[in-house]
């Protein structure tokens, strides 16, 4: 169907689905766009593959943690902020993480985290 449009309207469809695709809604996606697995995410964040599943499931979490999720993926982590009437701020040295993370502390964070309330 696609194929039969005008190759102006095809390439507006194209460029709308690669802006669609950048918009992720799990870590899960975002470690697969990356080419990740579990085990590699694990490896780099110095835990055990199952606290990585955890983490991916998790809807809240520390910004530590995801930071940290993010970066072990190669990726950089940014927090704006969108207020009316004013421009967007972006906040810097949220969820730094100012040492090592051992793997018993990022677990008790995962299991802390999926408590419910």
């Amino acid at each position: 169907m696609i194929a039969e449009l005008p190759s102006e309207r095809q390439e507006r469809i194209e460029a709308k689905y690669r802006e669609l695709k950048r918009d992720v809604e799990c870590l899960r996606e975002l470690r697969q766009i990356a080419g990740k697995a579990q085990a590699d995410i694990a490896a780099t964040l110095n835990i055990k593959q199952p606290s990585v599943s955890k983490i991916e499931k998790q809807a809240d979490m520390y910004l530590s943690t995801l930071r940290s999720y993010v970066e072990a993926v190669g990726g950089e982590l940014e927090l704006i902020v969108k207020l009316p009437d004013y421009p967007a701020v972006r906040l810097r040295g949220f969820g730094e993480v100012l040492g090592e993370t051992s793997e018993a502390e990022m677990d008790k964070t995962v299991e802390r985290n999926a408590r419910p309330a």
